[in-house]
């Protein structure tokens, strides 16, 4: 899974490459040809086009000047931004303990109208018993090495549940069945955690979808977990890291991948059923 959180910064990279590429070739210029009007290295153009390198501001600049398509400069600039800021890694925000952490993410949570989830791993943590959530966070203090304020970091986001049950928040959250039938903790602590699910699924602000084991596909392919805060942004769950995406276009790809994964879920009764199952067959 390495491989997945550095290939999610690289893959932005080569898109943004690949548009440089673009500008260039519509201006009729050839990578050597645009190095030496830059007056830079020939290797240059290279890096930058194939996402070896991350462009800076000036950069973007005399691609667009050099190239005529100085209306593409601010989106560009934008968008380079956006990939040097967005990977956070989980070192860095832990640093000062996992409570921190679950702090931090309070007032985007509270602006946030319209949660659309879709895990990948475990139960998402708005729906997450209190063992459950400990075991979770348990597990990170003692993969990641933080400081162990576990007690403090669960208290704060079972408090965060609150808002299920207040204000005009609507909550869609799909699921993927192997994720039920994984035990985090142990067999007690799954059941209970399994039970809270339904529970909490009849909530009138949440809708649970179930993507059920053995379902063709389609365009609903598995991808990793994430979570969108209105149309405002998504949060990207890495191994290594979290990603903070922002950018419109790519806050659309995410909405289209959420409409794709809910069109091959099942809900309500049938959903119920795919949890008591999954109940079932803890032993």
């Amino acid at each position: 899974m390495s491989s997945v959180t550095s290939s999610s910064v690289q893959q932005a990279r080569q898109a943004l490459g690949r548009r440089l590429r673009e500008i260039r070739k519509d201006a009729g210029l050839t990578a050597r040809e645009m190095a030496r009007r830059a007056d830079w290295h020939e290797s240059k153009c290279s890096r930058l086009e194939n996402g070896r390198a991350l462009p800076s501001d000036v950069d973007i600049r005399t691609y667009t000047t050099l190239c005529a398509a100085e209306n593409q400069t601010a989106d560009l600039i934008a968008t380079a931004r956006g990939i040097e800021g967005a990977y956070v890694q989980w070192r860095r925000m832990e640093r000062a303990g996992l409570r921190r952490v679950q702090q931090s993410v309070a007032p985007l949570f509270e602006r946030t109208r319209r949660f659309r989830v879709y895990q990948s791993w475990v139960i998402p943590g708005l729906l997450q018993s209190a063992a459950y959530t400990r075991a979770v966070l348990s597990t990170v203090a003692h993969l990641r090495d933080v400081r162990d304020d576990v007690d403090d970091a669960v208290a704060v986001r079972l408090d965060r549940q609150r808002i299920l049950h207040a204000g005009d928040h609507r909550f869609a959250m799909l699921v993927e069945e192997w994720v039920l039938r994984t035990v985090i903790g142990d067999s007690d602590t799954m059941a209970g955690a399994l039970g809270h699910l339904i529970s909490v699924a009849s909530l009138p602000a949440v809708s649970l979808g179930i993507i059920p084991l053995g379902t063709p596909r389609g365009a609903g392919w598995p991808v990793e977990s994430f979570t969108m805060y209105d149309d405002a942004q998504v949060n990207v769950e890495l191994v290594s890291a979290h990603l903070t995406v922002t950018q419109p276009g790519e806050i659309a790809e995410y909405a289209r991948t959420f409409a794709e994964l809910s069109a091959i879920a099942v809900y309500g009764a049938q959903a119920r059923s795919l949890i008591t199952a999954a109940i079932d067959t803890i032993g």
